[in-house]
């Protein structure tokens, strides 16, 4: 009996304690809260840009194109070099972006090490013949040197890598990511304004001189309209692919497409920061800014130029019913205001995130809502606290699948129109 009564109670415990557990947690949880910091323009380091040429001129590496970066690279011997990647300027977030050419006048094999300021070995190599079509490098081509530790973040990257390349007369790319630089986004938005209804005109200027252009897909006279951006930060290609195929969506042929733009305007900010992306950056723009703290006090022309428009939109009667700003960082996340801040308009984002979560269930992808809106600093709570407008911060992973990215964007969009057609 009293065997039997031990039994019951050992069982009931464990109930008990199953009960209590708190769930387990998977993926990347994402970042803490951002700091408040001063915007006022800081001093950068201009990338110097050229060839540099070892063994009797033989062997050649330069980052003399756009989004080019290699600050520095030593010879050691024996076919190895050391390359040196620095940021424009510091702190700085660790996204240590690299993107150079190397070639030589005879076939041969070379190995790369990678180093970099005070960061780590962040982004997976990507190789071209052309820059634009890549591959990730083949892995046994790869080797970490002090592997890091934990599943996402800086501390779980290597802190070196060596990379092994066949070389020729034809210069090969090694990359941190694709490369999208000013040319490239232009002549993507040039072949979607083949389209009758999409159009592109300049709204500002960047530091450095830049064109600040918005893309707008217009048709009918109607005033309600969604909002987009991209590439704030310079290194964050994935988000600016998946963007890419939702703008691809919107802008299609589909009877969805077109009952969309029957009802609402497209504006698209696709490079927001074109003077960090063609110099290389980590993550400023030639004012050594973070521009998506800036969403406060716009100091740097960037974010003015956004903002400026913003206004003269609503002036001219428009509505915003959502505005999304494209990322990117360790892993697919999604940064809303909380439900408890934005209420019921805020439905639709979190009614998406659902829709688009149950036609993708391969990848999970966790959510983050912010309950802090002011300073508003980032672009998704100016777009909230000033222009009333749900808003996302909607970011990819470094490493996603470049067809998943293209998916996601592609049903992002599709799920949008869904819900603004209700």
């Amino acid at each position: 009996m009293i065997k039997k009564l031990l039994s019951t109670i050992f069982i009931c415990y464990l109930v008990l304690s199953c009960t209590n557990q708190k769930p387990v947690t998977t993926g990347y949880q994402g970042q803490g809260k951002n700091a408040i910091v001063s915007t006022l323009s800081k001093p950068v380091q201009k990338q110097w840009k050229g060839i540099w040429s070892f063994e009797d001129e033989t062997t050649f590496f330069s980052n003399d194109f756009e989004s080019g970066r290699l600050n520095g690279i030593a010879y050691d011997g024996n076919d190895h070099y050391t390359a040196l990647i620095t940021a424009e300027n510091t702190p700085v977030n660790v996204s240590p972006w690299y993107a150079f050419k190397v070639w030589s006048t005879t076939p041969k094999t070379i190995t790369i090490k990678m180093t970099y300021q005070d960061s780590r070995s962040r982004y997976y190599p990507k190789l071209s013949t052309d820059g634009i079509h890549f591959t990730p490098l083949d892995s046994v081509n790869f080797n970490a040197i002090n592997e890091g530790t934990g599943t996402f973040g800086i501390k779980a990257v290597p802190e070196f890598v060596e990379i092994k390349v066949n070389i020729g007369e034809k210069p090969l790319y090694i990359t941190a990511q694709e490369l999208y630089g000013s040319t490239r986004v232009k002549q993507w938005v040039d072949s979607m304004s083949t389209k009758p209804y999409v159009t592109t005109y300049e709204i500002g200027r960047s530091r450095e001189n830049r064109s600040m252009n918005v893309m707008q897909i217009k048709e009918g006279s109607h005033k309600k309209a969604v909002m987009v951006i991209s590439r704030q930060h310079p290194p964050e290609v994935t988000g600016f692919l998946a963007m890419k195929s939702f703008i691809e969506t919107l802008a299609g042929d589909s009877p969805e497409a077109q009952d969309f733009r029957n009802n609402y305007d497209l504006f698209v900010v696709p490079l927001m920061n074109p003077d960090g992306v063609d110099n290389g950056h980590w993550r400023h723009n030639m004012g050594g800014i973070d521009l998506n703290r800036d969403w406060e006090n716009f100091n740097q022309p960037e974010t003015r130029s956004v903002r400026d428009f913003l206004v003269q939109k609503e002036d001219e009667g428009y509505e915003f019913v959502f505005g999304a700003d494209f990322h990117s960082t360790w892993d697919d996340i999604y940064y809303p205001i909380d439900s408890t801040i934005i209420g019921k308009k805020g439905e639709i984002i979190f009614n998406w995130i659902e829709n688009i979560s149950n036609r993708l269930p391969q990848k999970h992808t966790n959510i983050k809502p912010s309950t802090d809106i002011k300073p508003t600093m980032v672009s998704r709570n100016y777009f909230y606290v000033n222009h009333d407008m749900p808003a996302i911060v909607f970011e990819l992973g470094d490493n996603t699948p470049r067809d998943f990215l293209r998916l996601k964007g592609k049903i992002a969009a599709e799920e949008l129109m869904k819900l603004l057609l209700q």
